[in-house]
């Protein structure tokens, strides 16, 4: 068995991160932060095609297809979009995501959405390159 691309493993790491930050969102009751009806049952089913769409992209990363690439991409953005939606709320003194592995959570993701920018940018330069 091989080891991960360098790509790979920022995607999985950054994967199991993010979806981490959701169970931990469950408990935050963040949908009232989207102000979305329903409650958690909502917030679980909505999560459901996330979910899917996450693990699709690791399966396309290690099948090196091309649909692998725009989905790592689209992981980049929930991570970043999920550090600076909750940093700004806790600069504006929201009470959720505060405790210390809430934060650690939102750190991590951010800093692995930024990786994974990196990994992806080399891997491009380098596809382009062979071209």
């Amino acid at each position: 068995m091989t080891g991960f691309r360098p790509l790979e493993a920022i995607y999985l790491a950054n994967a199991v991160v993010l979806l981490a930050h959701q169970i931990d969102a469950a408990f935050w009751k963040e949908w009232t932060l989207f102000g979305l009806p329903g409650g958690i049952q909502l917030f679980v089913i909505l999560n459901l095609p996330i979910i899917a769409l996450v693990l699709w992209g690791q399966r396309s990363l290690a099948l090196k297809q091309a649909g692998g690439t725009l989905l790592s991409w689209l992981l980049v953005a929930g991570g970043l979009f999920a550090a600076g939606f909750h940093g700004l709320h806790l600069l504006r003194g929201d009470e959720a995501f505060r405790l210390p592995m809430s934060l650690a959570l939102l750190v991590a993701t951010g800093g692995l959405s930024l990786a994974q920018v990196f990994c992806l940018l080399k891997d491009r330069a380098v596809t382009d390159s062979e071209d």
